[in-house]
């Protein structure tokens, strides 16, 4: 029997119905009642003119209701589009553009910045707002008398269930197209390694437009057990999550640990049910990993993968954090690929396999490999050669024993608290400004975020713009967590003789220069 994301609610609303498949809040569904109302939002999509491979989006924080478009839309196979609500009206009205996405489902304190856009958008019919409407479709009158039966639109393994925009090095975001098949590769699988079974309680933390978020929610939907949704991340939710659900499963990027073991509260939670915490992401520090391996007293896995290969593609295992106590070293590698799942390190410059200890690129080719990038043929080419390889852009080696360990990014991506910047985004927003002749953004290390973005900027002749005013110019255009936290002026870029801008040099200089001021 194929995979769904629609398939693994039927199984446990038949099987299950009263259990609790999801809470947030105040508000909790069981299995029959998600299935109850996925179903008439799945009708209302009908009604709405959704066809099947429709794009259907979100602008939502988190919250029951993405839960039941995502399962409603599997229903009529659609595909459910989850936008990242920390982006600015421009970038989203440029991926609703994108998308063709027939209907919005928009969180109240959102629609009012997307508004001016949507004359825009001629093939986004329908606009369903949770909460105080404004002149749109409230989403429960939306849903109301709509009928409760399962209108079970067939959907093949090769059709796309879920579409992550993700930027690339143009700036321009890509939307990376997940199947059926790609999901059902992936989640029965790791939902076993990763210690989930009917009793679990799931913590979801993660925003739901992430892979990191909705993918790991679907643990606890294939597993039968309960996802506690949290509608926003604070050290302060997840330790009150802890008292009130006493979840035994979560998934946490590194900042979120280290909030988490630095609040004073923490000793006074009982988490003596919490079995497994996965992490991942961002890069976490020896020292942060071993301070929560000593506060949070579970079994650790730290999976890496990225939205194109449908999430972990490697995992280091909890007997792996074990061996460490005799191998440190291990606890800065990623782990080794899952059976399934073929992993080279490529030498950038002949395309042959890297030996053990030589950094290279990793490759990788899975069922877990998406399906390309929606109508970008030639970003996808670039991406997923004619063999199926998957060019993640990060810069590994292997060790004897398989391990991946990650030294760097072939490209010039930077990972601020589990968000992907690019700077050649930023790069071309600071350039508007009239005091900026050029610009580089890197990021450089951060003991909160991991890393932060950082920007190089030479003066346009005879113009003067101070840091507060750059870094002003370009919230007002990008979403705050791609902007610099720190501008430094300087009198030209360091560049290679064809004329690329080095920002290893300028990472090098500014630590350098943090080095002498402390």
């Amino acid at each position: 029997m194929s995979f769904s994301l629609a398939g693994m609610l039927r199984t446990h609303r038949d099987r299950r119905a009263d259990h609790p498949a999801a809470i947030c809040g105040d508000r909790t569904l069981t299995y029959a009642q998600l299935d109850r109302r996925s179903s008439r939002l799945a009708h209302a999509l009908l009604a709405a003119g959704v066809q099947p491979q429709d794009r259907v989006a979100t602008l939502h924080r988190n919250g029951l209701e993405l839960f039941e478009l995502m399962f409603g839309a599997s229903k009529v196979n659609a595909v459910t589009l989850a936008i990242n609500w920390r982006l600015s009206a421009r970038e989203v009205a440029h991926i609703l553009a994108d998308s063709d996405a027939r209907v919005l489902l928009c969180g109240p304190e959102l629609v009012d910045q997307l508004r001016p856009h949507l004359d825009e958008l001629p093939r986004l019919r329908t606009v369903v707002v949770t909460g105080d409407a404004g002149g749109f479709p409230a989403y429960e009158d939306w849903l109301a008398g709509c009928d409760e039966s399962d209108p079970d639109v067939p959907a093949q393994p090769g059709d796309v269930a879920v579409q992550f925009y993700t930027s690339g090095t143009t700036g321009l975001p890509k939307g990376a197209m997940i199947t059926n098949a790609n999901l059902g590769s992936l989640v029965p699988e790791v939902c076993r390694l990763w210690e989930f079974d009917e009793d679990s309680v799931n913590l979801v933390a993660m925003p739901l437009f992430h892979i990191g978020g909705s993918g790991w929610a679907l643990n606890s939907f294939q597993a039968g057990g309960t996802a506690v949704l949290l509608a926003d991340v604070s050290a302060e939710a997840i330790l009150d999550a802890a008292v009130e659900h006493r979840f035994t499963n979560a998934f946490m990027v590194p900042v979120v640990i280290q909030m988490v073991i630095e609040d004073p509260r923490l000793a006074q939670c009982d988490l003596s049910g919490l079995r497994c915490v996965v992490y991942g992401a961002s890069p976490i520090s020896p020292q942060l990993l071993e301070r929560a391996l000593n506060a949070l007293r579970c079994r650790f896995v730290q999976a890496y993968g990225l939205t194109e290969t449908t999430g972990a593609i490697t995992m280091l295992s909890a007997q792996d954090h074990e061996l460490a106590r005799t191998r440190a070293a291990l606890l800065r590698s990623c782990g080794r690929p899952f059976p399934w799942v073929e992993l080279r390190i490529v030498d950038p410059e002949t395309g042959g396999d890297c030996a053990p200890g030589e950094v290279g690129e990793i490759w990788t080719r899975s069922p877990q490999t998406m399906a390309g990038y929606w109508r970008n043929p030639e970003a996808t080419a670039k991406t997923v050669d004619a063999a199926g390889w998957l060019r993640t852009g990060d810069a590994a080696c292997l060790d004897a024993d398989g391990y991946v360990y990650i030294r760097d990014r072939i490209n010039d991506m930077i990972i601020t608290g589990g968000e992907n910047v690019y700077p050649a985004e930023v790069e071309a927003v600071l350039a508007g400004h009239p005091a900026v002749a050029e610009a580089a953004v890197f990021g450089v290390p951060d003991e909160r975020w991991g890393e932060s973005v950082t920007a190089a900027i030479v003066p346009a002749d005879g113009a003067s713009a101070t840091a507060a005013e750059l870094i002003a110019f370009s919230r007002d255009r990008l979403a705050h967590f791609k902007c610099p936290k720190a501008v430094e002026l300087v009198d030209e870029l360091p560049r290679n003789p064809s004329g690329k801008v080095l920002r290893r040099e300028l990472r090098a200089a500014h630590q350098a220069q943090q080095t002498r001021a402390d």
